[in-house]
């Protein structure tokens, strides 16, 4: 049985041989906090990149990337925030993306959003 968790994770899976592909590297997947979750967390070049995966089965109800509410962004944001203030490596500077995947046939299209929001 196909769950959507099943599907989310082979979502994430695509971005993340995408990402790879293009240079970046992993540094954490789905890091949580009370609150939020952040699906890849990499690094491009000097600058830590927090990934949200959006993945749509259809456009009937909006696309991948529209998914990504204000709502949502803020509590990327904090969580975000939060994986910050844990870690001691630092980073010059960071920035927040989202990758919105389609199935198409037999295969993905994957929508790649650089600096899709900022902190408000």
């Amino acid at each position: 049985m196909v769950t959507t968790k099943k599907i989310g994770d082979e979502g994430e899976q695509q971005a993340l041989n995408y990402l790879q592909k293009l240079g970046l590297k992993l540094v954490t997947r789905n890091f949580r906090q009370r609150g939020g979750e952040i699906d890849l967390i990499m690094q491009d070049d000097s600058t830590l990149v927090f990934i949200e995966v959006r993945l749509r089965q259809s456009a009937q109800f909006g696309s991948a990337l529209e998914s990504v509410t204000h709502q949502k962004q803020q509590r990327l944001i904090k969580t975000a925030q939060y994986y910050l203030q844990q870690n001691v490596r630092q980073y010059p500077a960071y920035r927040f993306d989202v990758i919105g995947i389609t199935p198409v046939n037999n295969d993905f299209k994957i929508n790649w959003v650089k600096d899709a929001f900022q902190l408000n």
